[in-house]
């Protein structure tokens, strides 16, 4: 057991060992990338896309897809949104879909488990939205079941209070795409042995209808009988802008595509959007298209065995994080690798203008993007990481000019993007109408873009760092007293859950020049305090997003221990015996390369339903909390 204050001499050696695993693991063009995991629905995606967009997939391809899924299912037949949940209807559909397109015959003693699993939960009637426009594509399920959406909608005016810009970005890009999908109707016809109909309960005249949903709130109401209002419409002869509509989001759709054949550089538009310009008559050659399909190489991951579909990637991220934690654990700003990482990221800087720029007209661009493609969508979270990361690496005025003038472009751009409560969200200022929030589609894809504690968190620390004692920094830390839990957390929309929310809150209160004494401040650390596991650790499951209740529990996991640690020792309490605890956690659970073990999904898409996995969150994250633990004995020791 350790000592109330570890041995230093063992800090040193897990830094030094986690230094070594981090640079190793740098690319030459000087970025870091970690793979990003998503549920096994995504990686078996992969087959009906190919089947969809040209008829056929690789047979070795599409086994080793096979025997990943397989791999994850769980011993109940299902399939789960994250590491060690319960099985999910929806996943487990359109995995079962895609083994009995790949051939798998349903007879087979796993298909079956999937196949009580399914009807056990209400079958395919009961599947979200996105699952049943899924099931259209290969005609599997009836387009009169999925709700409208007239591309009509796409002709109003950016100041009408309903317009596409309204909805997050990564919901516009597929409501956009989804669009064309849904007034067109395409079906792609598939073998008889790939027929879904042993997962319907109901009989055959009715299974293709809207569940009515009667109840709740006005606005979901109105939603329901706004789609029976649009079905009958449909009927009618005369649709003065149907063509005029259909072809300007045809326009748009092209026009966001990104240089690596992606849009937005995730999966969920990737896809739709690529289907989308298909029933459109787009054909394999057509430039589009092709850019497209051959985009996807660089997101698969393939072994001997097994090949999956990656849902985005994240290099911006990883490198910002990474090359903060090398920093704080003692890596030189001067270093090769800094320098290296530092060019990297002044070439990522987005110059151009995105959807951002609808409500923000007056903002110059000077962001950065999620990924290595992505120049429509920036976001808060990765450019404040990144300008914060560039400052880190600043030690010259007159040498280091580059990285201060593109980190304070940075600065000025999340400034612009402060929303009026306050706080940040991901991508846009001020996209939380709420009355969107009851669309039908909201079952799965978050349509809004709130602001949200951990995105606050990230700008919070960029301006304690950049600008201390702003207009924008005091209005953050009314932003995060106006929100905390009542027991003291703070929630995570972006990572999983209270514990990521409530760690990074207590971080940038310090870093805003917050008296850590405070009984806000304080309610917080004996919230973390509180939720230590036997084992010094801390963890927590996506339940949480369903069920907060469960807040603060879960199996131990390096990131969020990290995660945890670092409010602590931030909150003053480096003496406490619970950082000791966590400590010891971390240091007796690191491999011999440096890293930790984590099959945990401690990251977030949509809370409820998408969750992934970071593989680096177990490196960088441990490495930062230990060394802000060791930085702070020393300081407390001259």
């Amino acid at each position: 057991m350790l000592e109330t204050k570890p041995d230093t001499r063992l800090l040193n050696d897990a830094i030094d060992k986690t230094q070594g695993y981090l640079l190793r693991a740098q690319a030459d063009e000087g970025y870091w990338v970690g793979e990003l995991e998503a549920d096994a629905s995504v990686a078996a995606g992969y087959i009906p896309l190919m089947y969809y967009m040209t008829g056929k997939i690789d047979p070795a391809k599409q086994a080793k897809v096979v025997n990943y899924v397989r791999s994850k299912q769980n011993e109940d037949g299902s399939w789960s949104t994250y590491y060690g949940g319960p099985g999910d209807l929806n996943v487990s559909i359109q995995v079962y879909f895609t083994l009995k397109l790949a051939g798998t015959l349903p007879s087979e003693p796993h298909m079956l488990k999937a196949k009580v699993f399914i009807l056990s939960r209400g079958g395919i009637m009961k599947a979200n939205t996105i699952t049943r426009i899924f099931l259209c594509l290969f005609g599997q399920y009836e387009y009169s079941g999925t709700p409208s959406i007239p591309p009509e909608i796409a002709l109003l005016p950016n100041w009408f209070f309903f317009n596409v810009y309204e909805f997050a970005g990564w919901s516009r890009e597929t409501i956009m795409a989804l669009m064309l999908v849904l007034t067109n109707k395409p079906v792609c016809k598939v073998p008889d042995y790939a027929s879904l109909s042993e997962l319907y309960i109901e009989p055959e005249g009715r299974r293709h209808f809207i569940p009515a949903e009667w109840g709740g709130s006005f606005w979901r109401n109105f939603f329901v009988l706004a789609d029976y209002t649009f079905k009958a419409s449909e009927k009618l002869p005369l649709k003065a802008f149907r063509k005029k509509a259909l072809k300007e989001i045809e326009n748009w759709v092209v026009e966001h595509q990104e240089a690596d054949g992606s849009w937005g550089g995730i999966m969920l538009p990737w896809i739709y959007s690529l289907m989308a310009l298909k029933s459109c008559g787009y054909g394999p050659e057509h430039p589009v298209i092709k850019k497209g399909m051959e985009g996807l190489a660089p997101f698969l991951v393939e072994d001997r065995n097994t090949l999956w579909m990656q849902p985005a990637t994240s290099p911006v991220w990883d490198t910002a994080w990474a090359v903060l934690s090398l920093i704080e654990s003692g890596v030189p700003a001067g270093h090769p690798a800094m320098a290296k990482a530092a060019d990297w990221i002044i070439r990522e800087e987005i110059h151009s203008d995105g959807d951002w720029k609808v409500k923000n007209s007056h903002t110059p661009s000077g962001c950065w993007a999620f990924e290595f493609h992505n120049d429509l969508y920036p976001d808060i979270d990765d450019t404040a990481v990144i300008a914060r990361a560039l400052l880190s690496l600043s030690e010259n005025p007159e040498k280091d000019k580059d990285k201060i003038l593109a980190a304070k472009r940075g600065l000025n751009w999340v400034r612009e993007m402060q929303s009026k409560d306050g706080g940040w969200a991901a991508f846009d200022r001020d996209n939380n109408k709420q009355v969107l929030g009851q669309v039908p589609f909201a079952d799965f894809m978050t349509p809004l873009d709130p602001t949200s504690a951990d995105v606050t968190a990230h700008a919070v620390e960029l301006f304690g760092k950049a600008a201390p004692g702003s207009r924008e920094l005091k209005r953050a830390v009314t932003y995060f007293k106006n929100i905390q839990e009542p027991d003291g957390s703070w929630y995570g929309r972006w990572g999983v859950n209270y514990i990521y929310g409530t760690g990074l809150s207590l971080v940038s209160l310090k870093s805003a020049g917050e008296d850590m004494s405070q009984d806000y401040i304080r309610r917080a650390v004996k919230w973390l305090q509180s939720h230590q596991l036997t084992d010094g650790g801390w963890g927590e499951t996506c339940k949480t997003y369903d069920t907060p209740a469960e807040r603060g529990k879960g199996p131990a996991a390096a990131s969020q221990t990290a995660w945890a640690l670092m409010g602590l020792v931030a909150a003053g309490e480096s003496s406490n015996p619970a950082v000791s605890r966590g400590l010891e956690y971390l240091l007796s659970n690191q491999n011999a390369d440096g890293s930790w073990s984590e099959d945990a999904f401690t990251g977030t898409g949509f809370p409820g339903a998408f969750y992934l996995r970071y593989d680096l969150y177990r490196i960088y994250f441990p490495l930062l909390a230990i060394s802000m633990y060791r930085n702070s004995l020393e300081a407390a020791n001259g």
